[in-house]
């Protein structure tokens, strides 16, 4: 048979002053907003943020470089990576793959023949498939073969078409460029020859004219003189092209990135440390709310202190007494959460509707370890003060 707690309640002594009492329910409910709203928001910059950079199996690929000072100027092996840069960059956690860029080491001029009236000297560079956005089944080469397969850089054209028009020239699409046959003549060593190019690809994530490494590796050697081949520009793969980490790491070293690619990540780390900082102060006040809200059961108790001792004498257990005391104090935990959760949702919702046009792909609902934070909040609440009334009771005995 259960006991009823209806007739002991009038034995509990709360005093006729609720001010403290209302004063931890308002703290504990602007703490938890604030908390709340701290998690959202950090989810958010991670998701919005997160998808800036152009991907390839979930990952964003920079390129980076030395930066040049008027101290370095001139001296090349500071302004090269070579392969001690290149190991110490794969150690790192937040990068996932590093690749050279390897440019040829003998001139090299790009001419369209009779059909454009156009030469120019221009160099070419080798990168690993993995980290090229385009590799159609024909990029390969093979030595003895006179036709060179090329991925050509969009932005290229789009240069090319800027110009063309002021230089007499005509103006070509994608389409046409990979019909076009390109004359690529290799100087070097006393040798001079021509080979065949064919665009077979254009990239929009390397700025250069590739070409596979099986070409250009074997040209370097056959028209270059420099053996130690080291790189200007490196590609990384990463995560998160905006992840702090990786920016003031690559800070550190004095390499330099292209700020567009990562554009948010210094704002992003800017937003994170400033919703940590209210995230860790809605934490707080949750904590003095739930300290001025356990002063007050340890009042009641005092005032109750020779009730509860008679109870305790007739048989009444300290932890049927605690559960009870706290029933009677549930359904305001609850009410002050749930509240808090509306308000963060309702902020959530015109958060949503504020950035919707430009993303799209933008959640209006909270994500779930908020909800998963709110019923911790309500349980860790519960089980503190339940601990703290069950030690008084015990006390008494």
């Amino acid at each position: 048979m259960s006991l009823s707690f209806k007739p002991i309640r009038p034995l509990l002594q709360t005093g006729t002053n609720k001010t403290g009492r209302w004063f931890s329910y308002a703290g504990l409910g602007i703490g938890v907003l604030l908390l709340l709203c701290s998690i959202q928001v950090y989810i958010d910059l991670q998701q919005l943020v997160g998808g800036t950079v152009a991907r390839k199996n979930g990952a964003d690929f920079i390129s980076i470089t030395k930066t040049i000072t008027n101290e370095t100027m001139g001296q090349t092996d500071k302004n090269l990576f070579h392969q001690a840069d290149i190991d110490d960059l794969k150690t790192k956690p937040f990068i996932d793959g590093v690749a050279p860029l390897v440019a040829n080491q003998f001139r090299v001029q790009l001419s369209a023949g009779a059909i454009i009236p156009f030469r120019t000297d221009l160099f070419i560079e080798t990168l690993e498939n993995d980290f090229i956005d385009t590799i159609p089944p024909t990029f390969n080469w093979q030595p003895g073969q006179t036709t060179i397969p090329i991925i050509f850089s969009s932005d290229f054209l789009e240069i090319y078409n800027v110009f063309a028009p002021g230089q007499g020239l005509p103006q070509v699409s994608e389409a046409t460029a990979s019909g076009i046959p390109i004359i690529i003549t290799c100087y070097g060593n006393g040798i001079e020859q021509n080979y065949r190019g064919q665009v077979v690809a254009f990239s929009d994530r390397v700025n250069s004219v590739l070409v596979p490494k099986t070409f250009l590796d074997w040209a370097n050697r056959t028209y270059g003189k420099n053996n130690d081949i080291s790189a200007a520009r490196l590609f990384i793969k990463t995560k998160d092209a905006n992840n702090p980490a990786l920016l003031n790491y690559l800070e550190q070293k004095g390499y330099k990135v292209n700020k567009d690619k990562t554009k948010f990540g210094r704002t992003k780390q800017v937003l994170q440390g400033i919703f940590t900082g209210m995230g860790i102060f809605g934490l707080l006040v949750v904590g003095l709310a739930l300290m001025l809200f356990s002063f007050y059961l340890q009042l009641m108790i005092a005032r109750s202190k020779d009730n509860l001792q008679l109870l305790l004498t007739l048989g009444y257990s300290p932890g049927w007494l605690s559960r009870n005391v706290l029933k009677q104090f549930i359904p305001v935990y609850i009410v002050v959460v749930i509240a808090a959760l509306a308000a963060t949702q309702l902020l959530q919702y015109l958060f949503y509707q504020f950035i919707s046009f430009t993303h799209p792909e933008a959640e209006w609902l909270l994500h779930w370890s908020v909800l998963s934070a709110a019923v911790v909040l309500i349980l860790l609440s519960l089980l503190t003060n339940y601990r703290m009334v069950k030690k008084l009771l015990y006390k008494m005995l």
